[in-house]
């Protein structure tokens, strides 16, 4: 099929035309270019909402109980479900997230799993683009699952409007999230298994460390859920509506907008640097001999490159 056909059967919700335009711009197809292209106008329409934390938090599952609630209120809903890699063939280790085949049968509602490919910042590199796709195709929001959260897994800021940090008691992770950097990315924190022993300790110390931070009309607010069983995820719900009214009474809607878009930019840039580079793999092993053996510097070598 054609990119035109692809993306006219896209906006009608055929989910199978959107998926195969996903998967043309995941392999890096020609086509992904004249996709982007044609796709251009369509920009910042859905809400997208990053969902992170530590492995073992519960993403997949309070992902799951935030579909099941837009849809609720009769929205449509993508799900980008971001995966480890396959070091042997490059793609999702983990595929379609068990805990949302709930959602497989409703048209409402798009599941992707997406491999990492060994892109840090904890999203695929195609993100962007992939979110383009989504928002032409007229879905109301887009959840994206991050692989995790660390200190080099903080791509979902730059990439959500709305980002929510989920810690579970127990397992340290307030005391990581100060050391991750996590306090800084997060717009909601959720204390997600809050029936566990430690929730409210957690809570407390989570509460503490975002009191010590600097704010700019924002607060980020601390919640409670247990989403195996749908507990608090209203709260949740109506604490990214009000983040939502918040961006854009103070601007800041646009401003991440824009933000996001430099960084696809430079990614774009640095990604055709590479592909130029690798071809020059030959040359790239004859400097890199010359340095070693002292017959030229490093810098020499990045400008005979250039």
């Amino acid at each position: 099929m054609s990119v035109a056909e692809l993306i006219a059967g896209a906006q009608a919700g055929e989910q199978r035309d959107i998926a195969r335009l996903i998967s043309r711009i995941e392999d890096g197809s020609a086509d992904a270019r004249e996709a982007m292209q044609a796709l251009a106008g369509f920009v910042g329409r859905a809400q997208v909402i990053g969902i992170t934390g530590a492995p073992g938090v519960g993403k997949s599952t309070t992902t799951s109980a935030l579909v099941s609630a837009f849809r609720a209120r009769g929205n449509r809903v993508a799900v980008l479900a971001v995966d480890p890699s396959s070091p042997f063939s490059g793609g999702a280790l983990l595929g379609d997230r068990i805990r949302m085949q709930q959602h497989a049968t409703d048209e409402g509602v798009f599941i992707r799993s997406m491999a990492s490919r060994g892109h840090l910042g904890g999203l695929a590199a195609t993100t962007p683009q992939v979110i383009r796709v989504l928002d032409a195709a007229g879905f109301d929001a887009v959840l994206i699952e991050t692989v995790g959260v660390g200190q080099s897994e903080v791509e979902v800021a730059a990439t959500a409007d709305t980002s929510v940090v989920l810690i579970a008691p127990g397992m340290g992770d307030s005391i990581q999230a100060a050391k991750a950097g996590i306090l800084e990315i997060g717009d909601i924190f959720v204390v997600n298994k809050a029936d566990r022993e430690g929730a409210e300790t957690t809570v407390r110390e989570l509460l503490h460390m975002i009191s010590l931070g600097q704010h700019e009309g924002w607060r980020p607010p601390v919640l409670k859920t247990v989403a195996s069983l749908g507990d608090g995820i209203e709260s949740l719900l109506a604490a990214i509506d009000e983040h939502r009214i918040w961006l854009v009474g103070s601007g800041q809607d646009r401003a991440r907008k824009l933000r996001r878009i430099k960084d696809e930019i430079c990614a774009l840039v640095i990604g055709e640097t590479k592909s130029r580079l690798s071809i020059r793999a030959a040359e790239i092993d004859s400097l890199s001999e010359a340095v070693l053996d002292g017959a030229m510097d490093a810098y020499a070598a990045a400008e005979q490159l250039n």
